[in-house]
């Protein structure tokens, strides 16, 4: 025995196909009235005001699409969360199609560094192996927009079904008025049937013309059957005749419009209020008007194929750009590179031809596939070559780290001397020497620089602690500073303004002497605290805090110690990229957890924590870098 809705949907498909008999009854008579171009161009707006039929309950469009390759891959990943979040998921396909696209060619460029690398160091191409939290997070976000969008157009689906058989109810039931209604009350029931027509919703492209053409056929039929009530009918044709001439006076102005987008996207609404909202004229102007409509729609389908006709020709403008910067990479030559510095200016030219392939412009899919595997070939003949060269550095590196050892041991050797001038001068050319020796591996330049220069400080350090004894004048200078201190303690609430100028004030007095260093300790400490004590965001209290330190460094000449300082917060910046790339692998594993499990919660509130100390150590990275000293 079969199931209800199985017998529903056998009676749909009958009536589907009634409608389409019908409709080809009624089009046969349609193009006898119509030219073969005007038929084309109609033909054309009706296939797609039918495609955009299914989309009526997603009128708005989407949201403006970003550049996205200028994104790195974790500002990709916030990107496509946030698109995720904040539109529907019918609306941001564009999106995530541009999203995916940098995606994934700025990871595909990633893995083949990390795997160029692994292989430079010997590795078998079998073994290497590469995953990234990054990448889990964008596979799990890129996981759930298909999810939902699924369950969007599965259930789009099912109410396009439910709206064609609403449809073909109302088809039915006009069919049956026309036979069969009282000539005293038809006209108000034909009058029901149209406000029921208009409030049914989008049905499926496959089927919006054919339900139409047969719905607006049964229209005109009654129309031309009703004799009883020839004062409303007359009425009616008088209104539609009124408001199609309107849509034609639109429809031929929209042939001046100067975007042909715009101008196709405003016929398709007037062809749709055509049908959808408008009911028939009198029988003897019917061809007039719709020849009338039909012209202006052949005017603008001319047009818009005029203007597909031009678009292509830039595309094969925009191809032809692309494929001569191909040429270029694949002319490059790279056979007198033979320094590191040959190699970092040809690389530098391969960026700017890179841009020039990016800039000559955007294609459509089906033509820039086959452009960008001929410039994906060009720079990976670079790329082998270059490849090629570092692996020989690589010896020459091996070299450079046994000279950089022997300058260390040296320093090392030298820094409790206190034969004062010879060792500062020794100090001096080593320095020196180790700015001419080239790199060495990466694994050893932190450890090996860390070592060089705590001996070269450590020396140095004592070298002006014996030169710091005090005179008198550096006296005078501690005294005004010691009474100077006791006045900013006696201070009460002090103001941005007057921070900033007992700042100043304390500057003007002079340097300390190095042993008396620790009274700029106190004052800073005081200024930290009226600095906390100010209504301001705590992350400028930090950078004001932080740029007081280091400009008073600046102003004693502190080289060693602004090192020590940038130092120090490039570390911090490590250490704090470390906990968030830690906490980003943690959340893989809770990829079956719900948004508002507290485990899930907790990690993603740390995250936010440690990217917003991220924001504020970078700054002061900048600021330190950017100090002339």
């Amino acid at each position: 025995m079969l199931e209800k809705n199985e017998v529903n949907v056998d009676k749909t498909e009958k009536k589907v196909e009634e409608v389409l008999n019908e409709t080809k009854k009624v089009e046969v008579v349609e193009n006898l009235e119509k030219t073969d171009d005007t038929v084309d161009a109609v033909d054309e707006i009706e296939k797609s005001i039918a495609k955009d039929a299914e989309k009526d309950t997603d009128k708005d469009a989407e949201s403006d699409v970003v550049d996205y390759s200028k994104l790195s891959l974790e500002d990709l990943v916030l990107e496509l969360k946030k698109t995720l979040s904040d539109n529907p998921v019918q609306k941001i396909k564009t999106q995530v199609e541009g999203i995916k696209s940098a995606f994934n060619q700025k990871f595909g460029a990633l893995l083949a560094e990390k795997k160029a690398a692994f292989l430079e160091e010997g590795g078998n191409s079998i073994d290497f192996q590469f995953s990234s939290p990054i990448k889990t997070d964008y596979n799990t976000l890129l996981s759930d927009y298909k999810k939902q969008r699924d369950a969007h157009y599965n259930d789009l689906d099912k109410q396009l079904s439910s709206n064609l058989e609403k449809r073909l109810s109302v088809i039915e039931q006009l069919k049956d008025l026309i036979e069969n209604a009282d000539t005293a009350t038809m006209y108000k029931s034909f009058r029901e049937l149209q406000d029921s027509w208009k409030t049914i919703g989008p049905v499926s492209k496959s089927h919006y013309n054919d339900t139409w053409k047969t719905y607006h056929h049964h229209v005109e039929r009654f129309y031309d059957l009703l004799h009883l009530s020839n004062d409303f009918r007359d009425l009616d044709f008088k209104h539609n005749l009124e408001e199609k001439l309107k849509i034609i006076e639109k429809a031929n102005a929209l042939a001046e419009v100067a975007d042909i987008n715009v101008a196709f996207k405003e016929l398709q609404d007037l062809h749709k209020i055509w049908k959808e909202d408008i009911g028939p004229v009198s029988q003897e102007m019917r061809e007039d008007v719709w020849g009338k409509f039909s012209e202006a729609t052949k005017k603008i389908h001319d047009r818009r194929h005029d203007h597909f006709r031009e678009m292509r020709s830039k595309h094969q403008e925009i191809i032809e750009k692309k494929l001569l910067v191909v040429e270029k990479l694949n002319a490059f030559d790279t056979s007198n590179n033979k320094t590191h510095n040959d190699w970092q200016k040809s690389i530098k030219d391969i960026e700017e031809l890179r841009q020039e392939y990016f800039n000559a412009g955007k294609l459509p899919y089906s033509k820039s596939e086959e452009v960008w595997q001929k410039f994906k070939a060009a720079t990976k003949k670079f790329n082998s070559a270059k490849n090629v060269f570092y692996k020989h550095e690589k010896n020459d590196q091996q070299e450079n780290l046994k000279k950089k050892m022997a300058l260390i041991e040296l320093a090392e050797s030298l820094k409790e001397s206190e034969d004062w001038e010879s060792s500062t001068n020794t100090l001096k050319k080593i320095q020196a020497d180790w700015k001419k020796i080239g790199h060495v591996p990466r694994k050893f330049s932190d450890d090996i620089w860390k070592r060089f220069k705590a001996a070269c400080n450590h020396y140095f350090d004592r070298y002006h602690e014996q030169k710091n004894s005090l005179n008198k004048e550096q006296q005078e200078v501690v005294d005004a500073k010691k009474e100077f201190l006791e006045t900013v303690k006696e201070l009460k609430d002090p103001s941005k303004e007057g921070i900033f100028e007992i700042i100043n004030n304390w500057r003007n007095l002079g340097a300390l002497p190095r042993n008396a260093r620790h009274i700029d300790g106190k004052f800073n400490k005081l200024i930290d605290r009226a600095l906390s004590g100010l209504d301001l965001d705590k992350n400028e209290v930090a950078m004001l805090k932080f740029t007081h330190v280091v400009d008073s460094l600046a102003a004693d000449n502190d080289v060693r110690k602004l090192d020590s300082e940038q130092m120090f917060v490039k570390k911090k910046i490590d250490e704090v990229v470390k906990e968030i790339q830690q906490l980003e692998n943690n959340l893989g594993f809770f990829s079956n957890a719900t948004d508002d499990n507290p485990l899930v919660l907790n990690v993603k509130n740390r995250v936010n924590e440690f990217k917003a100390d991220l924001t504020i150590w970078k700054e002061k990275l900048s600021y330190i870098k950017n100090l002339d000293y």
